[in-house]
């Protein structure tokens, strides 16, 4: 995995949209968070619960990790994105997608 199939898969669901946070890029739906890149685009976060947090620091702990501070206890996951499996961050993606989508859109996502 690397930074340009990380935005891909990104900005593949929908209403998602690249801007900048803190000179970095992010992705956002509804106007809110669901991923970003790294100042470097080495790493990733994606924007889980905690229970699903723990599911990837235990699939693949080498490329998994709780972001840190207080982020980290409320699901922030970084991604160390040469050492990620494709599939996993594409689940990961599709659950913050999913956590920070407004209702409606996740409704119209589901029955497409």
């Amino acid at each position: 995995m690397n930074a340009n199939e990380f935005r891909k898969l990104a900005l593949g669901f929908p209403e998602a949209a690249e801007a900048s946070h803190m000179g970095h890029p992010d992705f956002r739906v509804g106007g809110k968070i669901f991923a970003t890149l790294g100042p470097k685009e080495e790493w990733g976060m994606v924007k889980l619960t905690p229970q699903q947090q723990l599911s990837f620091l235990q699939a693949q702990p080498e490329a998994f990790k709780p972001a840190a501070g207080a982020w980290g206890r409320r699901g922030a996951t970084i991604v160390t994105l040469r050492k990620a499996k494709k599939s996993l961050v594409k689940e990961a993606m599709n659950m913050a997608w999913h956590n920070t989508a407004p209702t409606r859109l996740v409704q119209e996502s589901t029955h497409e």
